[in-house]
């Protein structure tokens, strides 16, 4: 039975604020009025159905700086509405995952805008943090420093699956490098130059990369599955808030949206987007070169002088270099988003996977292109090794001080001005509230986890492409992982806004690239392995045979990797075996509907009759709802 609301649902004079808005300065009034009802409006009427009221009253806004703040909430039975509407997945009392509904919502568990960001009428809406479940979550997640898995189902609860699958997959990540770690440990101590044995390291690391990543798909479905969106419907994707152009209709949906030629698009993408790029990877290539030329300048610097100074100079370069890189990134990050924006997608996937595979490409040319022209061109394995050491190093060591303790630093002297500024104001206002709503709308939103996977994916490539000859990289990446949890957690509770809840079944894009970066380390690896002097000199007279054993042994590594990922299902059985009884019972109620509808369509109600009995079972619903809510604080 489909539940309506009446009016009263958004008449609330106080609630609890869930979203914050803020208009631009100079939007009308009649402007105001108009969101205004389009937001609190019957759905029937066009609206939201939601709460809505301005942080400042009139004599408030007098007083104050007269900001365009408003908070935005919604009731009970709007929030299980909306969460049947999106068909959310919950766990029943029985234990099975089944699409919630409003109707049924005693049977599970734990029961308890886009165009006006375009147009710039609205200049931001994010959620308010929920100090009191922030505070519990940072308590058993990053505050005390101890060895311990992460609160995933309350990160989960708190920030959404998107996030949650980051934090999932970062601590996976970590604890599975800690046998490369342990096992390379004693390989960088004691047989630094035996070729022979760093074979035995090698094929282990290419086993390994594969095993982990396919463990992984598991892991995260037993995750996705508890938390209801493994088995979530695909939903239909509206327009992106950035797409513009010529209003139309829809031949799909039939609504009036902006239509934008396929054509113009491709045109802007190879005209423009694909040359931009190209310019981009030859200017990274032309500073490489001027890195070796410094390379160059320090060695015969040190073979001159030959004092210990001097050998500390020799890593200036590199460590120059691992600083430019980073600075490359960021500013080519920023050319990348203007251009994919451009472009005009309409989809906020297309949107994102162009995104991807443009920083992809220059990240991964930008941050190993001088290592691979050290290995295979200039063949010098102890510059290789120290070129590798100081970009791993010196990058992971920026990320932290950028990504969290700088913007938290800022963001402390922020607050402390923000607090001073509120115990000064006379006015009689909700002081608490107006303190958390001026302090966040100053902090820094959350872009989504894309630089965050992007950071471990050029991880992996060091500790992965090169591993044979620098065994010790994967030690450093447990050390810095062990850090990025707590530097990472700390940026999301306390540095950015509260990001909107987006589901997720997977960690998506990024397990390909993962996977064909491990494929990539096969290649490399064997390579390195058939240019070592112990190798050649097996091989003294035919170059050939060697290039064919070397070949041969590549290509039985990658047939190895595809039938173990092959061999290793994706889903555990248990949980196959339930997604595959969800899936009959689903198409037995498919079945049994269109006989419920001969039967509605037989059954003498009028329309008038409907809707009243539906308002007398909403009403009902209310009752029940407000009955529990007296028990639950009795």
């Amino acid at each position: 039975m489909k539940v309506t609301l009446s009016s009263l649902d958004t008449c609330e004079s106080s609630f609890t604020p869930l979203v914050v808005l803020e208009l631009a300065q100079d939007v009308k009034e009649e402007t105001k009025e108009w969101l205004k009802n389009r937001i609190v409006s019957k759905k029937e009427d066009g609206g939201a159905q939601l709460l809505f009221r301005p942080l400042l009253n009139k004599y408030e806004k007098e007083t104050l700086e007269n900001q365009n703040l408003y908070l935005v909430g919604a009731s009970k039975i709007t929030l299980l509405l909306g969460a049947e509407a999106i068909g959310l997945v919950k766990e029943c009392n029985d234990n099975t995952m089944r699409a919630f509904t409003y109707g049924t919502r005693h049977n599970f568990k734990d029961f308890d805008v886009r165009r006006l960001l375009t147009s710039g009428i609205v200049i931001q809406v994010f959620p308010l943090h929920d100090n009191e479940a922030l505070k519990k979550l940072e308590d058993s997640w990053y505050t005390r420093f101890t060895l311990k898995y992460q609160p995933l189902d309350r990160i989960r609860g708190y920030f959404g699956e998107t996030i949650a699958l980051y934090f999932g997959f970062l601590e996976y990540f970590t604890v599975a490098l800690i046998p490369m770690a342990v096992i390379g440990l004693p390989y960088y101590l004691f047989v630094w130059e035996d070729y022979d044995k760093y074979v035995i390291f090698a094929s282990f690391n290419l086993i390994w990369s594969t095993v982990i990543l396919e463990v992984w798909k598991r892991g995260c479905a037993r995750m996705t599955y508890r938390w209801g969106t493994l088995v979530m419907k695909r939903q239909f994707e509206e327009p992106r808030p950035g797409f513009h152009g010529v209003l139309g209709i829809n031949p799909v949906t039939g609504r009036e949206e902006p239509l934008y030629p396929s054509y113009k698009r491709q045109l802007r993408i190879y005209l423009v987007s694909l040359p931009f790029v190209c310019l981009c990877l030859y200017f990274s290539l032309y500073v490489m070169m001027i890195y070796f030329d410094m390379e160059a300048w320090a060695l015969s610097l040190h073979e001159s002088s030959g004092s210990e100074w001097t050998s500390i100079l020799l890593y200036v370069p590199s460590i120059i270099y691992a600083i430019v890189i980073e600075i490359m990134n960021r500013l080519y990050r920023y050319a990348a988003e203007f251009l994919t924006s451009w472009e005009n997608h309409r989809l906020e996937s297309a949107y994102q996977n162009h995104l991807i595979l443009k920083v992809l490409v220059f990240n991964f040319l930008n941050c190993f292109a001088s290592l691979f022209y050290i290995a295979f061109v200039l063949r010098d394995m102890k510059l290789l090794r120290q070129s590798l050491a100081t970009l791993l190093i010196t990058s992971q060591i920026l990320n932290q001080i950028m990504e969290s303790l700088l913007p938290y630093w800022l963001q402390k002297k922020h607050h402390v001005q923000v607090k001073r500024k509120v115990q000064a104001l006379k006015a009689d206002i909700d002081a608490t509230l107006y303190e958390q709503v001026v302090l966040e709308k100053e902090m820094g939103t959350y872009l989504g986890t894309f630089d965050d996977y992007l950071e471990l994916f050029l991880q992996f490539g060091y500790v992965s492409l090169f591993s044979c000859v620098y065994p010790l990289a994967a030690a450093f990446a447990v050390l810095n992982n062990f850090t990025e949890v707590n530097s990472d957690a700390l940026k999301m509770c306390r540095v950015l806004k509260r990001p909107f809840s987006e589901p997720s079944a997977n960690i998506g894009v990024w397990q390909l690239a993962f996977e064909t970066m491990s494929v990539i380390s096969v290649v490399t690896n064997c390579a390195l392995i058939g240019m070592s002097p112990q190798v050649n000199a097996l091989f003294p007279e035919s170059k050939l045979d060697l290039i064919l054993i070397v070949v041969a042994v590549e290509h039985a590594l990658l047939a190895l990797k595809f039938i173990l990922a092959f061999a290793i299902p994706d889903k555990p059985r248990h949980i196959q075996m339930k997604l595959a009884k969800l899936e009959f019972e689903s198409l037995e109620a498919l079945k049994r509907q269109p006989s419920e509808n001969i039967i509605e369509e037989k059954a003498p109600f009028t329309k008038e009759a409907k809707r009243e009995n539906q308002m007398k079972l909403m009403a009902q619903n209310l009752k029940e709802d407000s009955r529990e809510g007296n028990e639950e604080e009795a």
